[in-house]
């Protein structure tokens, strides 16, 4: 179904999930279930992005390739750096340049890694080349953010560790925000497509404290789509890391800022 057909249809309030087979994704040699769409009867509004231009990004080495299908999960990070410092829009700008020049200096990729960021101050910035416009039209850019997964899932840095505190009050708000505008255009369910990178790769990241808080921002986004699915008394969403991955135990990466697990693997198409 097209994108402009799943908004036509969130208009009228109606679940269309009744009106589509099960779909399964294969990943390697698993399968990893697609998100199950949900419908509000309140839209949220696109929070404010700010674009690639207002930042300044350098130009990618290449065109970001665009898929033509929708992400299924949507994966916070945090970045491993200080929760000290500036927390104004030009440090949220230098912020998403700094983590530009490492990814493709330091990592060799092609662009920054991620599609989207939200800073300390609460701003969210566009990251990857093409990543607004791909949401905008309901469909997805491929990142360097979960390695393996990058087909299907969508990557967001959330500036700060969070291994022992939480995100200040207006970094949640934004990510809030921008989570559930991304459920709504992709016709998401939140409690099963938000989810942490620890779900997907070996690594502490999100930190535990910012994933103990995932099942309260899946409330809290679904609330802001009206209200479905908030407070079940459901599990968690299913792991969803490659076959193999020994007992899914969170590695810790080091003290390296930026680095928090693995972003890109072989089955990856693209950096």
């Amino acid at each position: 179904m097209s994108a402009v057909s799943r908004r036509a249809f969130l208009s009228t309030g109606v679940r269309w999930s009744a009106c589509l087979p099960a779909a399964m994704l294969t990943v390697q040699s698993g399968l990893v279930a697609a998100a199950t769409p949900v419908f509000a009867g309140n839209r949220p509004r696109q929070p404010r992005v700010y674009t690639r231009s207002d930042w300044k990004a350098d130009p990618p080495r290449s065109k970001a390739e665009v898929l033509d299908h929708a992400p299924d999960r949507l994966v916070v990070h945090h970045t491993a750096t200080a929760n000290t410092g500036p927390t104004d829009l030009d440090a949220a700008f230098r912020l998403s340049r700094t983590i530009q020049r490492y990814h493709m200096k330091h990592n060799g990729w092609e662009d920054i890694g991620e599609q989207f960021t939200v800073s300390r101050g609460g701003y969210v910035m566009e990251g990857r080349n093409r990543s607004l416009p791909a949401v905008e039209s309901g469909k997805h850019v491929m990142g360097a953010q979960a390695a393996d997964h990058n087909d299907h899932t969508l990557g967001i840095e959330t500036e700060g560790t969070y291994t022992s505190s939480l995100p200040p009050d207006r970094q949640l708000s934004a990510l809030t925000a921008l989570l559930a505008w991304l459920c709504d255009v992709y016709a998401l369910d939140p409690h099963e497509a938000i989810i942490g990178h620890r779900d997907l790769n070996r690594t502490a990241c999100p930190g535990d404290r910012l994933y103990a808080y995932l099942p309260r921002l899946r409330d809290d986004v679904a609330r802001r789509l009206g209200g479905h699915g908030a407070g079940r008394d459901e599990p968690p969403p299913p792991r969803l890391a490659l076959p193999g991955d020994p007992e899914q135990r969170p590695v810790l990466i080091g003290d390296l800022p930026l680095e928090h697990g693995p972003a890109v693997g072989p089955h990856d198409l693209s950096r």
